[in-house]
């Protein structure tokens, strides 16, 4: 691990030990990705008192699911599963079709809204602190994402402790501590999410091109970080 990683893993211990030491209670919103990955190892390798949940679509990759048995397994810790209302994904099936999202972008947002966006605000009421592993050098969207802001949607802070890391610094962590994760990564992708919505990338395209790929728009996010609009939310910066 080089040197300036080296000062990278120093403050994301630090930042992730003062959100919980100062914004109890707190939670990480894991999606299993590698990013992810990171900051589980780091919170649970630390005994950092975060609480680690994550959204089980019902429609992820079966090499997403395994890892939360690898954190069980390696880490000797359960992952909080949140899921969706299985009434709005009856309803949604119902009226549109199991894979209406290939239909148009308002549908696909509903999808996500059901399955994603309404356990997130489950899984993070009664919670002062919100931490994710969104960064930076994801998307041209995500390029200016702030370490710390305040989410005036759900009323927290938010902080995004990699914000600053490169791809790189991701995958030499990983590589150095031996930390679990998704298979996928090895068959081309880099950015996961729901299994009929994710592709591998190829050369030339950004990490999260695989996301969502017959949509034009160049905004590709699921609802977690965005306002009504289906644009990546700006808040402000805490005081």
């Amino acid at each position: 691990m080089n040197e300036s990683l080296a000062d990278k893993v120093t403050q994301l211990q630090r930042t992730l030990d003062a959100v919980a030491n100062v914004h109890a209670p707190a939670a990480f919103s894991s999606s299993l990705s590698v990013e992810d990955m990171v900051i589980t190892d780091v919170l649970l390798s630390c005994g950092i008192d975060v609480e680690i949940f994550t959204i089980d679509t019902g429609r992820l990759h079966r090499e997403t699911l395994a890892l939360v048995d690898a954190i069980r397994r390696h880490y000797r810790y359960d992952v909080r599963i949140y899921r969706p209302d299985p009434r709005a994904v009856t309803r949604y099936v119902a009226q549109h079709g199991r894979d209406a999202f290939y239909a148009s972008a308002e549908l696909r947002r509903a999808c996500c809204h059901i399955r994603k966006v309404e356990p997130l605000q489950r899984a993070l009421a009664g919670k002062k602190a919100w931490i994710t592993g969104v960064r930076r050098e994801h998307t041209a969207a995500r390029s200016a994402v702030p370490e710390r802001e305040v989410d005036i949607q759900h009323s927290l802070l938010k902080v995004n402790p990699l914000a600053l890391w490169t791809e790189r610094d991701v995958w030499d962590y990983v590589r150095t501590h031996s930390v679990p994760y998704a298979s996928l990564y090895d068959e081309g992708y880099r950015s996961i999410g729901c299994a009929p919505c994710t592709r591998p990338v190829v050369p030339g395209e950004d990490a999260r091109a695989g996301r969502w790929w017959w949509e034009q728009d160049t905004a590709k996010e699921c609802g977690l970080h965005v306002g009504p609009d289906g644009r990546l939310v700006r808040n402000r910066e805490p005081a």
